[in-house]
């Protein structure tokens, strides 16, 4: 793979590059079989990407988009396959494809990057038994080491990361709006990693990544800023939230538990930052990728927001662990002066997120029935 660790754009040295060199690995936040045929996704990895996401979202609007599904939807049509299972398989074929080309950055980045990740149904988030087969059942059925299996981070969400993580399954664990959360996850993973050794696990393939969501913050409390006349405040929420996060993690990753994890080779699951692209308009285009630079993290980036850092693209190193003391006043002392409850608020935002999700499968098998109709 040469350069692609590192990456290069029009002849420099990419920042996306540059940002893998300090710590932050840049991942691509789409997936479409379009990519297989022209070449992006080959183009993308030159330029410094080294990993994909994917969600029900990204694959509802790919399928819409373009005819290239059709043939194997009629296929499976044919045999009377239903359109849920038709909605799988297609996921899996492109997650497949996407892991296949992205093996050489696996394996030149010691199976650190070079991931592809496949949704488990987001309507069995709230059923830890179902989950856990299902994504025994995804990860049987896409069959590359480099595939996350993505699991809710809901509350019975947590016990399926466990389990899968004690079957030897990767995850990238989704949907985390909460810093409480987010520590919930870290130590599910690290509780299913000591399982997964105690039944004799070898860990050199077993990696998982904790996906924080980061836009979506500033998007539910903007609007609370804005009827209090605190305008001074408003996009800060979510870099302050992510960034006591990354805190957390470095809290647990040097307790005493999670070292003995390491020093049996079992590695520390890397922060995500997802929702990366700036929702208000009179924000920085790159304020949830900039000020997220951090050792041992990954952010990933719907096309535009890497099209944006490529062209514009400023990394800073360690921007991560700036202004923490601030973050911890705005979250823990201004907000609660102004009565802005932050746990209701990432609840409700993990409740939609799932929700949301949940409706585009549903969209997707619509979709699919509509195209065999």
């Amino acid at each position: 793979m040469g350069n692609s660790n590192f990456g290069s754009y029009k002849g420099k040295p990419s920042s996306l590059g540059i940002m893998r060199q300090m710590g932050t690995s840049a991942w691509v936040d789409n997936i479409s079989r379009e990519w297989f045929h022209n070449g992006m996704l080959e183009h993308l990895i030159e330029s410094g990407i080294v990993g994909l996401t994917s969600n029900p979202s990204i694959f509802a609007s790919a399928i819409s988009a373009t005819s290239l599904y059709d043939e194997q939807i009629f296929s499976l049509a044919k045999a009377h396959t239903p359109a849920r299972e038709i909605a799988i398989d297609l996921a899996t074929s492109d997650v497949a494809h996407a892991a296949q080309i992205l093996l050489g950055v696996y394996s030149d980045t010691n199976h650190d990057d070079g991931w592809a990740s496949l949704e488990v149904d987001p309507d069995l988030a709230m059923d830890r038994d179902t989950t856990f087969k299902a994504a025994i059942a995804l990860n049987q059925a896409v069959d590359h080491p480099n595939v996350f299996i993505k699991i809710p981070a809901t509350k019975p969400g947590l016990g399926a990361v466990e389990d899968a993580i004690a079957e030897g399954i990767s995850v990238n664990v989704t949907l985390i709006f909460s810093i409480e959360r987010y520590r919930e996850v870290y130590l599910a993973y690290l509780r299913g990693s000591q399982r997964f050794l105690d039944n004799g696990g070898d860990p050199q393939h077993l990696r998982s990544v904790a996906s924080f969501f980061v836009s979506r913050v500033d998007s539910a409390i903007d609007p609370i800023l804005i009827s209090q006349n605190r305008t001074d405040l408003m996009g800060q929420a979510a870099v302050a939230q992510a960034r006591l996060a990354y805190v957390a993690f470095e809290e647990i990753s040097n307790t005493p538990e999670a070292k003995a994890l390491f020093a049996r080779g079992i590695k520390p699951q890397r922060p995500l930052f997802a929702s990366t692209s700036t929702k208000n308009p009179d924000y920085p285009k790159l304020l949830y990728v900039e000020n997220l630079i951090g050792s041992e993290t990954v952010n990933t980036m719907p096309l535009a927001t890497v099209q944006e850092m490529l062209e514009n693209g400023n990394p800073k190193p360690n921007s991560i662990s700036e202004n923490t003391d601030q973050a911890r006043v705005l979250l823990h002392e201004t907000f609660k002066e102004l009565n802005i409850d932050l746990v209701a608020i990432t609840d409700e935002l993990e409740r939609a997120g799932v929700e949301s999700f949940s409706q585009s499968w549903h969209n997707l098998i619509a979709e699919i029935n509509k195209k065999i109709a």
